[in-house]
């Protein structure tokens, strides 16, 4: 477990020392130069790469330079089947479309969209993917072949989840994100049961980043189809969010945990790839 605790507590280092600084510059009481915005721009996004740097460096002083390739190598992995791109694609909009119907049947009303084109959310959608490397290489490409190897792949895909949540929690705090004015548990829920579904996906397609990547990278960019209005001046730790916060939680997790059984099929080492 060494390397795990490893790659987990020098992430957490690594981002939060970065955003905390970041939130510093970019705060509202923070003086509005050009020069420190894109110092705490700068600061904001080598936080988010910290995952990938970690994973990287960890994998490189362990497996030298075969072991580097071999994780590079998981995003150049193409699956053939076309059916896997179009879940990666579409998975989070299906969520929201649902989640808006269902808001529409337990409230009376429809509640308020996005005003974002949809051609628009698929160009932000491709030219994001390739940015998701960042967090993928960490998270699906070092962590979850280590972690399932040692607590099966169901386990694995639950545990990462919270933790995965559990690293944005600074941006619920510093003007740096969308994530203020949002509860951060349900956004634990809700980032959990994605955890698992990416995990499903990742063993599902043999290790493919790339998926993992574009399903991300949709997932950012569909969110906003319908989004929980922010709570202005809350707190990020309450239980009483919004109905479309809880909703969405809910439903995230109707898919998830088909695909949390499906996953206890899956062997103990189910990435014979990475040697764990």
């Amino acid at each position: 477990m060494r390397p795990l605790l490893a790659f987990f507590s020098l992430t957490y280092i690594a981002s939060w020392s970065l955003w905390i600084g970041a939130g510093w510059l970019l705060g509202a009481d923070a003086p509005a130069s050009s020069a420190i915005a894109g110092a705490g721009a700068l600061l904001l996004l080598i936080g988010t790469f910290a995952p990938a740097f970690l994973a990287l460096a960890l994998t490189a002083r362990a497996g030298g330079r075969a072991g580097t390739i071999a994780l590079l190598g998981r995003i150049a992995r193409v699956p053939a089947e076309a059916r896997w791109y179009v879940f990666a694609a579409t998975f989070m909009a299906a969520i929201k479309l649902t989640v808006a119907v269902s808001h529409r049947f337990l409230a009376g009303q429809w509640p308020p969209f996005g005003d974002t084109p949809w051609y628009v959310m698929i160009i932000a959608t491709i030219v994001s993917t390739p940015v998701q490397a960042g967090e993928e290489l960490g998270w699906r490409g070092y962590a979850l072949p280590r972690l399932s190897a040692r607590v099966g792949l169901p386990a694995a895909s639950v545990v990462l989840g919270v933790i995965w949540a559990c690293w944005h929690l600074p941006l619920f705090f510093a003007p740096i994100g969308d994530n203020v004015g949002q509860s951060f548990p349900l956004y634990v829920l809700a980032v959990t049961a994605i955890s698992v579904t990416m995990a499903w996906l990742y063993w599902r397609t043999d290790g493919s980043l790339l998926l993992t990547m574009l399903m991300h990278a949709a997932s950012n960019n569909t969110a906003g189809i319908v989004h929980a209005a922010p709570m202005i001046g809350g707190n990020p730790f309450t239980l009483r969010p919004s109905l479309i916060a809880w909703l969405t939680a809910a439903i995230l997790w109707i898919p998830a945990t088909y695909f949390l059984l499906r996953l206890r099929a899956a062997p103990r080492r189910p990435f014979p790839f990475l040697s764990c």
